[in-house]
C-alpha cells in the first residue's frame, strides 16, 4: 500500500489531490492505532482491578505485605512498596481501609521515609500519596507520626524549590495532608512548621533560569499557603495562620516575588492569588500590603501597580482576574484601605500636576474605558471599596468628573447612570448595575441623590417592563433590583419619588407579579450560582465574568426584603415607618448610653493608669526620700568629722571636753559606766539585806523546833533530816555571799580603774602643748593624744565587757536565791507539818494513857 502511494505522488498532476487521500489515510490509521491503544489500556486497567479485587479479598494478604515492608532487604522492601503503591492505585478506599485496622499498618509506612536508600524513600512518598488521598483518618495519623518533620527535612535537603521531581511529590503529600484538614492544619501551625516555609521562596532577585521543575514547585508551595489560609478554613484557623504569616516575614517575602522582575507569568498570577489570602480580613496584613512599594523611579504602592495591570486589556485575564481577587481581599473588612481608596478619588487628594496616578484614577479610567472588561473590574472593585462601608457611600457622592471640555463636571453617580442608559455591552451595563446596587444599599443620601435625576426612574421601568431576549433579562433583573433599592432604602425626602408613588409606578407600568418575576432572573442565572460558591473570581473566560461573590450575597439578602416591600399596603408602610422611628430612638437611646458606658470606662481607665502612675511615683519619691535622708545622714557625718578634723587643727590647746569630741561619744559612755556602777551598788545593798532576811528567818526556825521525845523515833528521823536541809541551807548561803563578796571587789575594782581613767584624761589634758609650739611637734603630739585615746577606748569596751559578765552573774545570784527561797518555803511547810503531828501524837497519847488509868480502876473497883 505504502508504494502504491508513492507511486501516485510520483504523478505531478495528481499530487494534490494524492497528498489531501495520504493525510486522511494516515489520520485513518492513526484514529485506529489510538484506538486499540486505548481499548488495550482499558482492558490492562480492568484486569488490574480484578486482580486487586482478588488479592484483597483476603486481608491477610495486604497485612502480610504490611509485615514484608519491615524488612530492610532491598529486594524485598522496594518490590513491595512497589506492589502496594500498585494496590492502593487500583482499588484505593479498599486498601486503605484494611490499612486503618492494620496494627501498626500507617507505623510501618511512615518508615519508609526514614530510609537510607533514595529509591526506596522516594516511591515510600508516592505510596502515601496513594494511601492519605480523600481519606481523613489515614491523613491524621501520618501527621502525627511526625510526617511534617521528615517532608520538610526532605524539601531542605533536596533545595528547596531548586528541587528535582521528589520536592513535588513531598509537597503533593502535604497538600493531602492539610487540604480540607482542619486538625492537620491546627497541628502544623503550632508545630511553627509555617516559619520553615520561609526559605521556599527567597527565590533571589535576579530570577535566571526558571526551569520548569522549579515552576512546578513553586506552585505547589504557593498552593500550600494558599491551603492554610483559605477562605473556606474556619474563621480563628485562618487568622492564626496569617499573623503567623506575617511575623515569621512570609508575607514580606511573598511581595517580594510579587515585585520582582523576571517572574514567570503562571508563578506572578498565583502569588498575586497567595498574597490575596494572606492579607484577607487581616488587618495587620492589610496595613503592611498598603505600605509596599515596587521598585520603580518614583516608587509607586504596588496597589496601583497592580490596578494599572487589571485595568490594562493587553494583559493576560487570569492575571486580571488576580489583581482583581487581591484588591477585593486588600478591601474585605478593611474600612481603612477603603477610605483610602476613596479619598484618591475626592478632589482635595487629586494630583494636579498628573505625574503621579492614584487609585481611585485608575478605577476610574478603567470604569469609562472601551474595554467591557476593565469597565466590569473597575466597577466591581469600587463596589468592594463602599461594601457595608455607609461613611465612604456618602463621600463618594462628591466625586466630581470632567466629562469634556467646556462642560461642567458631573457627579460619578450620575456618569454612571448616563453609560448605562448609552446602551453598552452587557458586561459593562451589569458591572456599573451592580455598582450601583451595592453604593444605594443601606444608604438612603444616595437613594435620594439617585431619585433626583428625573431620568433614572423611567429609564428602570422601560427596561423592566420590556420583552426582551434571555441574553437580556439578566440586565432586566439588575434594573429591577436597583428599582427595589429604591423603594426599601426610601426616606420619603422626594415628594415626586416617595414609597408609595414608585410602588403605583410598578404596578401601572410594569405590573407587581412581572416586576417579581423579572427580580427573579438574578438567582435563577447559571452564572450566579456558580459566583455563589467561591470568593476568588475564577473564570474560564472573559464572557463568564458577570457576577461577583459579595453582590450575590446583596441579592440573597434583598431579594425576599424587597418582594415584601412591594407587596406592602400604605398602612403596612406607616406602621413599619413608625416601627422604624421607635427602634431608632431605643437604638439612639441605647447607642447614647452605649457611648456613656464606654466614656465611663474609659475615664476608669484612665483614673486606673493616674492610680498606678501615682503609687509607682510615690514609691519612687519614697525611695528617693530615704536615699536623701541616708546621704544627709552620711553629709553630716561628714561634716561632724571635718569639724571635729578642724578644731584638733584650730585649737590643739582645748580642755578635756574638746579632745573627748574627736571620738564623739567618750563623755557619753562614762556617764554610762558611773550609772551602772551605782546600780551595781544599790543591787549589792539590796542583796545583803535580802541574805540578813534569810538568816533571821533559819535561826528563829531553829530556836522554834520542838525538841523530840525519847520514845518519838519518827519526830527525831524528821528533825535530823530538817537538820541537814539547813546546813545545806547554810552552806549555800556562805557560797552566796563569797559571790558577792567577789561581786564587791570587782566593783571596787572598776571604780579605781575608773580613777585611773579620769586622771589619765587629766594628764591628758595637761600634756596639750601651747598653740606657740610648732606644727611639726602639734602633729607628733595629736598622734601621741590619738594613740592614748584609742588606748582608752580599748580599756572603755574592756570596761563594757566586764560590766556585762557582772550583770550575767548578778542574774545567776538572783536565780540562786530563788531558789532558796522555794526551798525555805518547802522547809516551813514540812515544819507546820511536823508540828501538826507532834500535837496529834500527844493528844493520842493522853488519851490513852487517859483510858489506860479509868481501866486499871475498873479493874481495881
Amino acid at each position: 500500500m505504502i508504494e502504491e502511494m508513492l507511486c501516485v505522488l510520483s504523478n505531478h498532476y495528481l499530487r494534490n489531490i494524492a497528498w489531501k487521500w495520504v493525510f486522511k489515510l494516515w489520520n485513518t490509521l492513526f484514529m485506529f492505532y489510538k484506538q486499540i491503544e486505548e481499548n488495550s489500556t482499558r482492558q490492562s486497567e480492568d484486569l488490574g482491578s480484578q486482580f486487586t479485587e482478588i488479592f484483597i479479598k483476603q486481608q491477610e494478604n495486604v497485612t502480610l505485605l504490611l509485615s514484608l515492608l519491615e524488612e530492610f532487604d532491598f529486594h524485598v522492601r522496594w518490590p513491595g512498596v512497589k506492589l502496594l503503591t500498585s494496590l492502593l492505585k487500583q482499588l484505593g478506599p479498599q486498601v486503605q481501609q484494611i490499612i486503618l485496622v492494620s496494627p501498626m499498618g500507617v507505623s510501618r509506612l511512615m518508615d519508609l521515609l526514614a530510609d537510607s536508600r533514595e529509591v526506596i524513600r522516594n516511591d515510600g512518598v508516592l505510596l502515601l500519596q496513594a494511601l492519605t488521598r480523600n481519606n481523613g483518618a489515614i491523613q491524621k495519623i501520618v501527621a502525627f507520626e511526625n510526617a511534617f518533620e521528615r517532608l520538610l527535612d526532605i524539601i531542605t535537603e533536596e533545595g528547596n524549590s531548586d528541587g528535582g521531581i521528589v520536592v513535588e511529590d513531598c509537597l503533593i503529600l502535604l497538600q493531602n495532608l492539610l487540604k480540607n484538614n482542619n486538625s492537620n492544619q491546627n497541628f502544623f501551625k503550632e508545630g511553627s512548621y509555617i516559619q520553615r516555609m520561609k526559605p521556599w521562596f527567597e527565590v533571589g532577585d535576579e530570577n535566571s533560569g526558571w526551569s520548569a521543575q522549579k515552576v512546578t514547585n513553586l506552585h505547589l508551595m504557593l498552593q500550600l499557603v494558599r491551603v492554610l489560609v483559605s477562605p473556606n478554613n474556619p474563621p480563628g484557623a485562618t487568622s492564626s495562620c496569617q499573623k503567623a504569616m506575617f511575623q515569621c516575614g512570609l508575607l514580606q517575602q511573598l511581595c517580594t516575588i510579587l515585585m520582582a522582575t523576571g517572574v514567570p507569568a503562571d508563578i506572578l498570577t498565583e502569588t498575586i492569588n497567595t498574597v490575596s489570602e494572606v492579607i484577607r480580613g487581616c488587618q495587620v496584613n492589610q496595613d503592611y500590603f498598603a505600605s509596599v512599594n515596587a521598585p520603580s523611579n518614583p516608587p509607586r504602592p504596588a496597589i496601583v501597580v497592580l490596578l494599572m495591570s487589571m485595568v490594562n486589556e493587553r494583559q493576560p485575564f487570569v492575571l486580571r482576574c488576580a489583581v482583581l481577587y487581591c484588591f477585593q481581599c486588600f478591601l474585605y473588612k478593611n474600612q481603612k484601605g477603603q477610605g483610602e481608596i476613596v479619598s484618591t478619588l475626592l478632589p482635595s487628594t487629586i494630583d494636579a500636576t498628573g505625574i503621579s496616578v492614584s487609585a481611585g484614577q485608575l478605577l476610574c479610567g478603567g470604569l469609562f474605558s472601551t474595554d467591557s472588561l476593565s469597565n466590569w473590574c473597575a466597577a466591581v472593585a469600587l463596589a468592594h471599596a463602599l461594601q457595608e462601608n455607609a461613611t465612604q457611600k456618602e463621600q463618594l457622592l462628591r466625586v466630581q468628573l470632567a466629562t469634556s471640555i467646556g462642560n461642567p463636571p458631573v457627579s460619578l453617580l450620575q456618569q454612571c447612570t448616563n453609560i448605562l442608559s448609552q446602551g453598552s455591552k452587557i458586561q459593562t451595563r451589569v458591572g456599573l448595575l451592580m455598582l450601583l446596587c451595592t453604593w444605594l444599599s443601606n444608604c438612603p443620601i444616595a437613594v435620594t441623590h439617585f431619585l433626583h435625576n428625573s431620568a433614572n426612574v423611567p429609564f428602570l421601568t422601560g427596561q423592566i417592563a420590556e420583552n426582551l431576549g434571555e441574553e437580556e433579562q439578566l440586565v432586566q433583573g439588575l434594573c429591577a433590583l436597583l428599582l427595589g433599592i429604591s423603594i426599601y432604602f426610601n426616606d420619603n425626602s422626594l415628594e415626586s419619588y416617595t414609597k408609595e408613588k414608585l410602588k403605583q409606578l410598578i404596578e401601572k407600568r410594569i405590573g407587581k407579579e412581572n416586576f417579581i418575576e423579572k427580580l427573579g432572573f438574578i438567582s435563577k442565572h447559571e452564572f450566579y450560582s456558580r459566583a455563589s460558591q467561591k470568593p476568588q473570581p475564577n473564570f474560564p473566560s472573559p464572557e463568564y465574568m458577570i457576577f461577583d461573590h459579595e453582590f450575590t450575597k446583596l441579592v440573597k439578602e434583598l431579594e425576599g426584603v424587597i418582594t415584601k416591600a412591594i407587596h406592602k399596603s400604605s398602612e403596612e408602610d406607616k406602621k413599619e415607618e413608625e416601627v422604624k422611628k421607635t427602634l431608632e430612638q431605643h437604638d439612639s437611646i441605647v447607642t447614647h448610653y452605649k457611648n456613656m458606658i464606654r466614656e465611663q470606662d474609659l475615664q476608669l481607665e484612665e483614673l486606673k493608669q493616674q492610680i498606678s502612675t501615682l503609687k509607682c511615683q510615690n514609691e519612687q519619691l519614697q525611695t528617693a526620700v530615704t536615699q536623701q535622708v541616708s546621704q544627709i545622714q552620711q553629709h553630716k557625718d561628714q561634716y561632724n568629722l571635718l569639724k571635729v578634723q578642724l578644731g584638733k587643727d584650730n585649737q590643739p590647746q582645748g580642755s578635756y571636753n574638746d579632745g573627748s569630741q574627736m571620738n564623739g561619744i567618750q563623755p557619753e559612755e562614762i556617764g554610762r559606766l558611773r550609772e551602772e556602777i551605782e546600780e551595781l551598788k544599790s543591787n549589792q545593798e539590796l542583796l545583803q539585806n535580802q541574805l540578813a532576811e534569810k538568816d533571821s528567818l533559819i535561826e528563829n526556825l531553829k530556836s522554834s523546833q520542838p525538841s523530840p521525845g525519847a520514845n518519838e523515833e519518827s519526830s527525831a528521823t524528821d528533825s535530823a533530816r530538817d537538820s541537814e536541809q539547813i546546813a545545806d541551807l547554810k552552806q549555800e548561803l556562805a557560797t552566796l555571799k563569797s559571790q558577792l563578796n567577789s561581786q564587791s571587789i570587782e566593783i571596787t575594782k572598776l571604780q579605781t580603774e575608773k580613777q585611773e581613767l579620769l586622771q589619765k584624761t587629766e594628764a591628758f589634758a595637761k600634756s596639750v602643748p601651747e598653740p606657740e609650739q610648732s606644727e611639726t611637734v602639734t602633729a607628733a603630739k595629736a598622734t601621741d593624744v590619738e594613740g592614748r585615746l584609742s588606748a582608752l577606748l580599748q580599756e572603755t569596751k574592756e570596761l563594757k565587757n566586764e560590766i556585762k559578765a557582772l550583770s550575767e552573774e548578778r542574774t545567776a545570784i538572783k536565780e540562786q536565791l530563788d531558789a532558796s527561797n522555794s526551798t525555805i518555803a518547802i522547809l516551813q511547810n514540812e515544819k507546820n507539818k511536823l508540828e501538826v503531828d507532834i500535837t496529834d501524837s500527844k493528844k493520842n497519847k493522853t488519851i490513852f494513857w487517859c483510858c489506860w488509868l479509868i481501866r486499871i480502876r475498873k479493874y481495881f473497883h
